[in-house]
């Protein structure tokens, strides 16, 4: 992985980072979900007039690409009504660099050295120990567990299939705004049937938080479309997961959340893991 791949999907990983503590920060998570994901509308509108369109052959995977993020949406927010957000969600990102690397190497003829699986290992092991921090029923309860998995098999499905149609597609930007767009019509119109009102809150007295939060996700899941066009899929996907380093910062600091041993540990061989990356040729 190129200096320069590294350093912008270390730039997105800051922004999901960003992004996410806007949503954790939110009283109602299944608002600040909505809003952000409607949010990436106007930037995908924006992304389609300053790039070239997708090609056609990129059409079917911009459609179950879409499917695929609502899925994840849908599943990391249900996850939270049955664990804590500190186990929820260390599981659902640690899993899904696991699940790209095997699939990828598995079924899809990637290559991957020694020192590259070490640095997938080291970053997925290190997120997921973070789940390990304090006990609580996020770790106890099963569905809770099986919930978390789940949205990590959204993500790292989401991973491989927008990255394979990202290349197809000849424009990143292009193909991730189409999906993009899309993604935010489906789930605007899914919360409209199950949750009345926060489409349309979304879009008058949290306009601001929309917006902001949809620049912020926009951004960082462009910069990752555009890395999975430039390096192996699997790597991009495990360096991306180092977001959950910089969530845990805006943990400590922004909300005061506590900052142990544990957390230290982990955080460092996520750290090492995401340094082996750029010596892995």
């Amino acid at each position: 992985m190129s200096v320069t791949v590294m350093f912008v999907v270390l730039c997105a990983a800051l922004l999901h980072a960003t992004w996410n503590f806007f949503v954790k920060s939110a009283a109602d998570k299944h608002a600040g979900m909505t809003s952000v994901v409607i949010g990436h509308v106007p930037f995908g509108v924006a992304a389609l007039m300053l790039s070239p369109l997708p090609d056609a052959a990129s059409l079917p995977y911009i459609l179950v690409g879409a499917l695929l993020h609502v899925g994840y949406q849908l599943f990391l927010l249900n996850s939270y009504r049955f664990g804590d957000l500190s186990h929820v969600y260390p599981l659902a990102r640690g899993f899904a660099p696991l699940a790209v690397a095997g699939v990828s190497v598995a079924f899809l003829g990637e290559s991957l050295s020694g020192v590259e699986l070490v640095a997938v290992l080291a970053i997925a092991g290190g997120i997921m120990s973070l789940a390990l921090t304090r006990r609580s029923d996020g770790m106890r309860n099963g569905r809770a567990a099986l919930l978390a998995l789940g949205t990590g098999s959204f993500i790292a499905a989401y991973s491989l299939v927008d990255g394979h149609g990202a290349r197809l597609a000849g424009t990143a930007l292009g193909f991730y705004g189409s999906l993009t767009i899309l993604n935010g019509l489906v789930l605007a119109g899914y919360m409209r049937l199950t949750r009345p009102g926060l489409v349309t809150a979304s879009l008058t007295r949290n306009l601001r938080f929309t917006l902001a939060g949809g620049a912020a996700s926009f951004t960082a899941y462009a910069l990752v479309t555009w890395a999975f066009t430039m390096a192996p899929i699997p790597l991009v996907t495990a360096l991306r997961e180092t977001s959950i380093v910089f969530a845990l910062l805006f943990g400590v600091f922004g909300l005061k959340e506590t900052f142990n041993l544990t957390k230290v540990v982990a955080t460092g061989c996520t750290l090492f893991g995401a340094c082996l990356l750029r010596f892995g040729r």
